[in-house]
């Protein structure tokens, strides 16, 4: 009887020869001959599952996104059964920094990914995400509902800052790509930005007896 294939699984096995090959070599220099022979199958049937380049790297870019999702649960995960918001905050945000081979690998590729869809009218036409303000609005709400219970600024503007921490992070990972500062140096730079947010009921306390 001839043998069952898991066809979500071969997909898989392709997005990921994917990510090793374009973490190795870069987004730009990846065909799907390359990627054919990364997974140990033929190009034929890389063909059959993804018909184009473009299509092959956006699947790919979605299975990307899916191991960066886990990655940020395992954060919170480790932070306990309810780590709150400001813990939620920075997992979602250091999770993308480029710390360790997976996530220099997603930051890299991720980067690339917006770049080239910039130039490349085929690669355009695919959906960069489904929702392209989900990080945003996932931030902007946690920040709220900080405010909500008295553990961040409540004059701050939730969907500025949301976005201000985005594109730091954004700029950071790529500077730390590029060797212009350690992880370390981020990390300390987007607590920073995090204690500048949120607060606690000491420092109230501290500064109503200090008024």
């Amino acid at each position: 009887m001839p043998k069952r294939v898991d066809h979500e699984e071969r997909r898989t096995q392709i997005a990921e020869a994917l990510i090793q090959v374009a973490g190795r070599r870069g987004l730009h220099a990846v065909g799907m001959r390359d990627v054919a022979a990364e997974a140990g199958v033929s190009l034929r049937l890389v063909q059959y599952y993804f018909e184009t380049k473009e299509k092959l790297l956006f699947y790919g870019l979605r299975h990307l996104t899916d191991r960066f999702t886990a990655r940020v649960g395992a954060r919170l995960a480790a932070a306990g059964p309810d780590p709150g918001p400001r813990a939620t905050v920075e997992a979602l945000l250091l999770a993308s920094l480029p710390t360790d081979a997976e996530s220099r690998t997603f930051h890299l590729l991720y980067s690339s990914y917006a770049i080239l869809s910039v130039t490349d009218e085929a690669l355009a036409a695919q959906p960069f995400m489904d929702n392209p303000d989900a990080a945003e609005s996932a931030l902007a709400g946690l920040l709220e509902q900080a405010q909500a219970s008295g553990l961040a600024d409540p004059g701050a503007d939730a969907r500025t800052e949301a976005i201000s921490l985005l594109a730091m992070a954004a700029t950071m990972g790529t500077s730390i790509l590029v060797g212009q500062r350690s992880p370390e140096s981020a990390i300390a730079v987007l607590r920073h930005h995090l204690d500048r947010i949120f607060t606690t009921a000491e420092k109230s306390e501290t500064g109503a007896g200090s008024a």
